[in-house]
């Protein structure tokens, strides 16, 4: 089919989107409102005093939240941080080892991938390195995502002194993994609870350019401020917690699922308790959220975030997104946004690399870019970043795919960041991406739809949407930690070979 190359910011006719009959958003000068002055996007949707509203009423008054707005709404956001954009591996490995290279007490790291090659070698001595001078060091790796670590790779930490956890940790099945459907797909880094790294960079070589054609588009962000108090607090909370479970998974069907329907209380005086520091200073103007999704209370809270982001915008929308097949209602929110007038941007991966994944996007293309949404298909590379920018503030950073494995399955974690400065920081190279490295995809380019596609485009879609929820609710899907000297101790080769339960 054919495919045009994008541009940075062209106008576009009342015709090219339904019910579209102003200027382009793009052309309103965000620089005229004072600076300090938030968005409408940021302001109403996530006020901080009682009764938040919602822009999106008639004339462009504000709108009364709805209940499951005020339930973010109301959400207290923490002032005094300091964001930096780190773009691939290039800026980010480097800084996350000099900031481990440079701890006096604690390192907390969890990351969904850690591969034996050059840099899962280089965070291996950075580890050992940091343990060995008496800093304390856990460590959190997914029992899928990192299925081969040897035994010596993991002795070797934990005869230095790190204490290695394996989230799920399963056995292979005539070859197949067991644990497909339980992942910790965060990828956070805390270090002396004053320093943190949130984002989608997982401890792997194909996160570098000279990896060669396969190597990802990614990124993450470093933070300092207030906010890494509640970063450095939940990490530990989901040590504890992990603890917890494995110990429940042991028992009854009935009892576990008891388990996963009460609140999480933890165990008194039976887990060892975090290094108690701070609350880091200011360290700049910037308000933040930390957000995570998990199988208890938060499920669908990031994806919520998304929803109320999109449905506040007045100007810009813009997604990059590795793998995307959100919920309804977000998509709902995203073909409204466009109809009325915002400029609603998605970076997609160009090649999926499941074919079953480019079938079902044919049925969202049409549904999306009919209402104006326009999307762009980053072709140069595997796309695995995980960000969005709503208007002149708004941002948000992480590990969540808008995909039903992250909007169902995983745990997950983002930080969402209300500043000028950041947001346009990432805008700019967002827009570089869409310049320079991506296709846009025109109504005319996509296939013409006839009964046998519509029907197995809405079947793999739905399908791909409903499954992984699905398996949700199978008794075994739940936080287990296992420490990994468990597993060398039972004669486990490498990650996979071992069972907690």
């Amino acid at each position: 089919m054919s495919i045009t190359r994008a541009t940075a910011a062209p106008s576009r006719s009342a015709g090219e989107r339904s019910g579209a009959a102003k200027a382009s958003p793009l052309d309103v000068e965000f620089a005229q409102r004072p600076a300090g002055v938030a968005s409408s996007a940021t302001s109403a949707a996530y006020a901080t005093s009682a009764g938040p509203v919602v822009p999106g009423g008639a004339a462009g008054t504000d709108r009364e939240a709805t209940p499951k707005d005020k339930r973010i709404g109301t959400t207290r956001w923490l002032g005094g941080n300091h964001f930096k954009l780190l773009e691939n591996g290039e800026a980010f490995f480097p800084r996350v080892f000099e900031c481990i290279a440079a701890a006096k007490r604690e390192v907390v790291l969890e990351s969904f991938i850690v591969f034996e090659d050059k840099v899962g070698k280089a965070l291996h001595a950075a580890l050992m390195t940091a343990a060995r001078n008496g800093v304390q060091v856990d460590i959190t790796i997914d029992g899928y995502g990192s299925p081969d670590l040897s035994a010596q790779f993991i002795s070797e930490l934990t005869g230095a002194g790190v204490r290695v956890h394996v989230f799920d940790p399963g056995p292979k099945l005539m070859g197949w993994r067991t644990n497909l459907f339980r992942r910790m797909h965060r990828k956070i880094v805390v270090i002396d609870g004053a320093r943190a790294f949130v984002g989608g960079i997982n401890y792997s070589a194909d996160h570098l350019a000279d990896f060669g054609p396969e190597a990802k588009q990614d990124y993450s962000v470093e933070i300092e401020g207030p906010l890494v108090s509640v970063i450095h607090g939940f990490v530990h909370r989901a040590i504890a917690a992990g603890q917890l479970n494995a110990r429940v998974h042991s028992a009854g069907l009935l009892k576990r699922l008891r388990h996963r329907l009460t609140p999480f209380k933890l165990p008194a005086g039976k887990l060892q308790p975090p290094i108690a520091f701070p609350t880091p200073q200011k360290a700049g103007e910037a308000q933040a959220l930390f957000v995570t999704r998990d199988n208890r209370k938060h499920t669908n809270d990031i994806e919520r975030h998304y929803r109320i982001a999109i449905r506040a915008a007045r100007h810009r929308v813009v997604i990059a997104n590795a793998y995307f097949f959100p919920g309804y209602r977000l998509i709902k929110e995203l073909r409204k946004a466009a109809r009325r007038g915002v400029d609603v941007r998605l970076i997609l991966q160009g090649e999926p690399d499941m074919p079953i994944v480019k079938t079902a996007a044919e049925l969202l293309y049409h549904h999306l870019i009919g209402a104006g949404v326009r999307v762009f298909e980053y072709c140069e590379r595997p796309l695995h970043g995980k960000v969005a920018l709503s208007d002149s503030e708004w941002a948000t950073v992480g590990s969540s795919n808008l995909d039903p494995l992250s909007l169902s399955l995983n745990l997950e974690a983002n930080v969402i960041i209300k500043d000028r400065g950041f947001n346009t920081q990432l805008a700019e190279r967002l827009d570089h991406l869409m310049e320079n490295s991506c296709k846009q995809i025109a109504a005319g380019d996509l296939q013409k739809s006839n009964w046998w596609l519509l029907t197995r485009s809405f079947f793999v879609f739905h399908l791909l949407r409903k499954y992984p929820a699905w398996m949700g609710w199978l008794p075994t899907h739940a936080p287990r930690l296992t420490p990994a000297e468990t597993l060398i101790a039972a004669g486990a080769d490498h990650v996979t070979r071992a069972d907690s339960a």
